[in-house]
């Protein structure tokens, strides 16, 4: 599983879509967090990055799947999955390579986050003057989802050999069980279900909330 692991990371880090995928997301996250005025900290009025969290789970429904896309797909349309089945690995252990280390990407990306973070513990009034509980809690709660996204990118990549389709599919995919469960709820029929306790919100949120 290693070898594939390293197999993975240093193919992710050697192709410009990583970086063109995890520049856009910090990028529009940036532009996000401090210049649409109504998502930015500066008009919040408190220190937090409560922007940030609330946003981070949509960008991440297009982002994690333009990096999972290729995973599976790719490797059947060109016929070299076949020679990973030769080698002395069990079909658990190429999957969960790929997975972990689509899954240290989105890690990856998160860290140059943490410099929001840091600009606003700066900026608050008092200066510190945020809760670094529930901010632990809330990258928690994001990594967590960024590994269900990147799940549900494996597994649609493992569906098609286009990688357009793959990347369509999980897209769809992530946005159903991350708000899609919450809308069926609140149809008139469904009230009473509790469907929303069924998808991915609830429990970010809850994860976050600590």
């Amino acid at each position: 599983m290693l070898s594939i692991l390293k197999k993975e990371i240093t193919s992710y880090l050697s192709s410009l879509v990583a970086y063109i995928t995890i520049g856009t997301f910090l990028l529009m996250l940036g532009l996000f967090l401090w210049v649409f005025p109504d998502f930015s900290i500066l008009e919040n009025g408190y220190a937090g990055l409560d922007g940030l969290f609330n946003i981070a789970p949509y960008l991440f429904m297009f982002f994690i799947p333009a990096i999972t896309m290729r995973s599976l797909a790719e490797e059947r349309r060109e016929g070299t999955f076949e020679l990973l089945l030769t080698r002395p690995l069990t079909d658990m252990q190429i999957v969960l390579g790929k997975y972990f280390a689509a899954v240290m990407l989105v890690l990856f990306a998160l860290v140059p986050t943490l410099i929001y973070y840091y600009s606003v513990y700066n900026l608050g009034s008092p200066a510190g003057n945020i809760d670094t509980g529930a901010v632990i809690g809330s990258y928690i709660g994001l990594l967590l989802l960024g590994a269900g996204f990147a799940a549900i990118g494996l597994f649609a990549s493992s569906v098609s050999k286009n990688q357009i389709i793959a990347f369509t599919i999980a897209v769809f995919l992530c946005f159903f069980f991350y708000s899609g469960f919450d809308s069926l709820s609140q149809m008139l029929a469904l009230q009473n279900l509790g469907l929303q306790n069924w998808g991915i919100t609830a429990h970010y949120q809850s994860v976050s909330r600590g």
